[in-house]
């Protein structure tokens, strides 16, 4: 097909969205490992899990065998009114970069809640108002979750309570007020309001948390507190599940001009973008029906992936969570607290994590101070401010684009743009401003926590 009639932004029409979720397990021929019981390490069953989440959630979460999920009808209208979601053919930035290969992104920050974190969001509120609940609690890194969560329950007229990495809370106001507009209450965490938290606080005077203290605090409430249940926004399968709509969108539009992606980029912090992207293209390599280099993109600060251990570990901090069999650098991890944005938690999915290491996808990571100049260069060609997450996968987009040019390969790239930048300027301040700086742990730092890995057999 000629090029001239590949158009900027590929859409799908309404009636060519998904109507259900693709389950990637179902196609693995080595399954994620079981959730384990923190207290007797056996796997986790559903009557167990279901005081934690809701009991759909719980079924959706241990269920590796069904392909499908049908998104029940008030699921699609909700989505209706920001998806299907734009395919971006990066054609400023293909001619800024002067290569001959062919970069698109999936343009997930159109909608209020600026990022793709509104598919599971919507999903997970949906499911809790259908059991009765009353509300739900949550954390949130860079509070982009925290935001779309508080979105879906005032849709469905739930209350939200979000636990919010105190250092985000603190850079980002405005993303809290938008939380606090739609109705929800934040914590900064570690917080005084918990058990957990206090107990965190003391360890670890003046920390400004992460994600695992904000998980144990989270979970803390809603278990405590009748007619709540918790809620994730990345790293766990039902999530993934949810997210798979960005890839199977993002597949359609490009078979509907016969575009075979070369390489799949997206950037990876608990889990949820990336799987959700790249879920239907893993799904035919899997079947053996078509191959592709999927790339995931972490930060140099907090390397799961790259530079952690792939054991059993404990999704939070406060140890009150299950174990997952993942890459990790230890539950008691934190980033430094100059690390800017989400990609914040300390493990990752433990499909993603199986994935990997059956050696199905790569992985990389990046320094910030790189990462803010490739997400300055996207925003001056294409007009779009990226969300420091998304530009992980800029930053590597373009290096791969850049190798392009130097071979004449004329590869075709996809990365994912999780969301927008709007909420993150203190952090592209200090980036123009020269004081952004780039802290990596040592190789010490890191084996002083996962020496501390549970014993599991």
């Amino acid at each position: 097909m000629s090029e001239k009639k590949i158009p900027y932004k590929i859409y799908l029409e309404e009636k060519e969205m998904p109507t259900a979720w693709y389950n990637v397990r179902a196609d693995m021929k080595n399954k994620p490992a079981p959730l384990l019981n923190p207290g007797t390490l056996q796997p986790m069953k559903a009557d167990e899990l279901s005081h934690v989440f809701c009991e759909e959630l719980v079924n959706q979460e241990l269920d590796d065998t069904t392909a499908y999920f049908e998104i029940p009808e008030q699921i699609r209208d909700f989505y209706k009114m920001y998806r299907p979601s734009p395919l971006v053919r990066a054609y400023c930035l293909e001619k800024k970069l002067d290569t001959p290969a062919k970069i698109y992104y999936k343009f997930e920050g159109n909608n209020t809640s600026g990022s793709h974190k509104l598919n599971s969001a919507i999903a997970q509120a949906y499911y809790a108002k259908k059991q009765g609940l009353k509300g739900v609690t949550t954390e949130t890194g860079a509070g982009q979750w925290g935001t779309a969560l508080s979105m879906a329950c005032s849709y469905f007229d739930l209350d939200c309570k979000v636990f919010m990495v105190k250092c985000s809370y603190e850079q980002k106001p405005f993303r809290r007020e938008v939380m606090r507009t739609y109705g929800a209450s934040v914590t900064p965490s570690p917080s005084s309001e918990t058990e957990v938290g206090r107990k965190i606080l003391a360890e670890h005077p003046g920390t400004s948390g992460s994600l695992g203290c904000a998980i144990s605090e989270a979970v803390e409430a809603a278990t405590s507190t009748e007619g709540y249940r918790y809620v994730l926004g990345s790293v766990l399968n039902q999530v993934l599940l949810h997210q798979s709509v960005i890839g199977l969108e993002t597949k359609a539009a490009l078979d509907k001009y016969g575009i075979k992606p070369d390489i799949i980029i997206g950037c990876a912090g608990g889990g949820s973008n990336l799987g959700g992207l790249i879920s239907p293209f893993m799904g035919e390599k899997l079947r053996g029906e078509a191959d592709y280099r999927i790339i995931a993109v972490e930060p140099a600060s907090c390397p799961s992936f790259t530079r952690g251990t792939y054991a059993y570990d404990f999704c939070d901090t406060g140890k009150v969570c299950p174990l997952a069999k993942m890459y990790t650098l230890g539950c008691d991890f934190m980033p430094a607290p100059n690390h800017a944005g989400g990609l914040r938690y300390h493990g990752m999915s433990s499909t993603l994590s199986q994935l990997y290491h059956d050696g199905l996808m790569e992985a990389t990571s990046v320094k910030q101070t790189d990462v803010f100049a490739a997400a300055e260069q996207f925003a001056r060609v294409e007009g779009i401010l990226p969300a420091p997450e998304s530009s992980h996968a800029i930053r590597v987009a373009i290096d791969e684009a850049l190798k392009c040019k130097e071979t004449g390969e004329e590869k075709t790239i996809v990365f994912g743009l999780t969301g927008t930048g709007y909420f993150d300027m203190v952090a592209y301040e200090k980036f123009h401003d020269g004081v952004m700086s780039d802290y990596i742990p040592t190789d010490e730092e890191i084996k002083s926590y996962t020496d501390k890995l549970p014993k599991v057999d």
